[in-house]
């Protein structure tokens, strides 16, 4: 089994740089360390990349963030010309916060997308400059112009973004939360963290484990840059930073 990481960034998001003990180094490189607040690859969001700085200002290259043996072992991949840390050592971590708050804002946007369009979701990924959502929708009948200024409506109305826990029994009881047709909040620890948007969770409650922005303006400007037919009954929409082109 994996060391548990206590993940700092399911609290505060907004946590660019954090102290964390390095709890171990696996037999690839990779470093465990107690507490992060690097983002693990999971939930279609990429890990955060960054630095660790040591006590004598020498910085660790940090190139990805990934789960270990477990979903509660966070590993940090060091770049491959990178010192190694010493177990114990007192490292402080830079993310690279320009990176992670696009990606946050970007997963936000992800987030609007499927309250626009109550699809079952059967794929998604975020990215820096383009994230996609695959919609379980046999005919589209929807246009990327009236998709862009629904979500664009959200934005502008600044919404707050807040998370909050409950049980896997509160869950089972409402499955409706659960939006992914083929993917399900990960069982086992008792609680699943929700991503609410709106007073009282109005607009959106969900379950997710990625990074968000904490009110919907924060998104900004953002359009659907192309709808794609894949397969007979799947749609993918494309998000993209920006107003919508003109025609």
């Amino acid at each position: 089994m994996g060391d548990a990481t206590e993940a700092l960034f399911r609290e505060d998001a907004y946590l660019s740089t954090a102290e964390g003990i390095v709890a171990a180094i696996n037999e690839r490189g990779g470093i465990v360390l107690n507490r992060t607040n690097f983002y693990a690859t999971s939930g279609g969001q990429p890990g955060d990349t960054g630095f660790f700085e040591r006590a004598d200002g020498a910085r660790i290259t940090i190139a990805g963030t990934i789960t270990g043996q477990t979903k509660e072992e966070i590993v940090h991949l060091p770049a491959p010309d990178a010192a190694r840390p010493e177990i114990g050592e007192t490292l402080v971590l830079h993310i690279d916060w320009a990176r992670r708050y696009k990606l946050m804002r970007m997963h936000t946007a992800c987030h609007l997308l499927s309250v626009v369009c109550p699809y079952p979701i059967t794929g998604a990924a975020v990215g820096e400059d383009e994230s996609r959502v695959d919609f379980d929708l046999p005919d589209a009948g929807v246009s990327k112009e009236g998709v862009t200024a629904d979500m664009m409506a959200l934005v502008a109305a600044n919404h707050p973004i807040f998370t909050q826990w409950i049980s896997e029994a509160e869950l089972a009881a409402n499955p409706g939360l659960v939006k992914s047709k083929n993917v399900r909040p990960p069982a086992g620890s008792g609680r699943i963290r929700l991503v609410c948007i709106g007073d009282e969770a109005a607009v959106d409650s969900q379950p997710c484990g990625g990074t968000h922005v904490s009110e919907t303006q924060e998104v900004g400007d953002i359009h659907i840059g192309k709808i794609e037919k894949k397969g007979r009954e799947n749609r993918r929409f494309r998000i993209r930073f920006g107003a919508l082109p003109a025609m």
